[in-house]
């Protein structure tokens, strides 16, 4: 598909990179020649240095010929300016950036309205993960698929849990909980294991279940499945605000430090039940007397990541708290893996797997749509759910009897609500959601599980 993207920051960069390996025709459009010599020589995608609202610059970029436009500026009202010119001058799909609280409560007005085709808001995004993250501590990770139905939960094994050196098809008798382990990462090395592999300490696994029997899974081997009381956030930007907006719902008691005293006075504003501190967060002293040693999360928000990774490492230090750590750059992220910081989350991925999502739909070449997509194990696999709506070669057929590509897993089918972990002889049918967890990237369709 040709698709253009305005705006050439973190986000705009992730995007183009993915999508120029899905074998996309790409266009940067960014008005800084900095920035615009900035884009590596390796990247397949024609430059454009212009302004994307203007029309000359649309039209230059090919904007008639155009599947998709993509605004990802740092301006919310520029990004909904470029999407809304584009649809006037082209026949396009358009998604646009929007990151201001103010717009949060009239999204779907504005979406109808200028005839976008989706809104992202990277920060409320992140916030929804962080909030999903502290319902259930003991997953440095969590995706969501089937609307809630379906969890991918990510944690580490520990010598406490007994699960070293047994094999996974031994891993069911533990209990009677439907769960499926579909990836294993073991130092640099991730792996889709079949029912041999045999589990080691500190393997990082991925399992796939629905809440309730995760939450039993966990509880047989030792893991708290209690959501945490008591957070402590550093850092008071917008991911931090939504946050707080969603733990207060979930009744948890929120504590904000921020260091610049006029966002802390805003805070107190619309935050009114939170209890926000003037302070800097890297005076130790200050962490211990707003009560981090009794913390049971710890969250680090700051806009520095050396900061929010030297701040959870304190935290764990010196308190028992379950830590997140928001990370923008991604350019050390195996030096970041080996701190074991707990839950790190990357905005800018979250965003990018939105927008892979909805153009993975648009790319479908039969009777299903991605109606779910999540980057995973360092964005060294996915996880995908499709949507099945027509007969094709993986439909009324035992998955035993279904040439699968390689290192590729069906972890769960949601059939009418029912979730299960499918087996030899189960099948997939028309109506179906099904979850693939695969180091095969670029799946467009369900029959692209199968060999060629």
């Amino acid at each position: 598909m040709n698709i253009i993207i305005i705006g050439c920051g973190k986000v705009g960069m992730t995007l183009a990179e993915l999508l120029s390996e899905e074998e996309h025709n790409i266009t940067l459009v960014d008005e800084s020649p900095s920035r615009m010599q900035a884009v590596p020589e390796t990247l397949d995608a024609l430059r454009i240095t212009g302004n994307g609202a203007s029309i000359s610059t649309l039209r230059e970029a090919g904007i008639e010929d155009a599947d998709i436009l993509i605004a990802v500026t740092g301006q919310d009202e520029l990004n909904l300016l470029c999407c809304l010119i584009a649809k006037k001058a082209g026949k396009c799909h358009t998604i646009a950036r929007v990151r201001n609280p103010i717009y949060n409560q009239e999204i779907d007005f504005i979406k109808q309205q200028l005839g976008l085709s989706m809104i992202i808001n990277p920060e409320l995004t992140a916030a929804q993960e962080i909030s999903r993250l502290l319902r259930f501590p003991s997953a440095i990770k969590i995706d969501t698929f089937a609307k809630g139905r379906v969890e991918l939960l990510k944690f580490r094994v520990r010598p406490e849990f007994h699960l070293s050196g047994q094999p996974i098809s031994q891993i069911s008798s533990i209990n009677s909980s439907n769960v499926l382990i579909c990836a294993v990462e073991r130092g640099n090395e991730v792996t889709i294991p079949d029912g041999g592999f045999v589990l080691q300490d500190n393997d990082a696994l991925s399992i796939v279940a629905s809440p309730k029997n995760a939450a039993a899974f966990f509880k047989t081997i030792g893991l708290k499945t209690n959501q945490v009381r008591s957070a402590l956030l550093v850092g008071g930007g917008k991911i931090a605000y939504y946050t707080a907006l969603f733990l207060q719902e979930m009744k948890i008691d929120v504590r904000i430090v921020e260091i610049n005293r006029d966002r802390c006075e805003e805070l107190t504003t619309l935050l009114p039940r939170a209890t926000v501190i003037h302070g800097d967060a890297t005076d130790r002293q200050l962490l211990m007397q707003e009560g981090l040693a009794k913390a049971e999360a710890f969250v680090a928000l700051t806009s520095l990541d050396e900061e929010n990774v030297l701040l959870s490492l304190f935290a764990q230090a010196h308190s028992h708290a379950k830590t997140v750590t928001k990370v923008n750059k991604i350019s050390f992220t195996d030096i970041i893996n080996n701190l074991d910081l707990g839950s790190v989350i990357y905005p800018k991925y979250l965003t990018a797997d939105y927008i892979l999502q909805y153009v993975r739909a648009m790319s479908n070449t039969i009777g299903s749509n991605v109606e779910t997509l999540y980057q995973i194990l360092d964005n060294r696999a996915e996880a995908l759910e499709f949507s099945v709506h027509e007969k094709s070669p993986v439909t009324d057929l035992p998955l035993s009897a279904l040439k699968l590509k390689p290192n590729l897993l069906i972890g769960c089918i949601n059939r009418n609500g029912r979730i299960f972990i499918p087996r030899g002889q189960d099948s997939i049918q028309i109506g179906d959601t099904v979850i693939i967890v695969t180091t095969q990237k670029g799946l467009n369709d369900i029959q692209d599980i199968l060999r060629r």
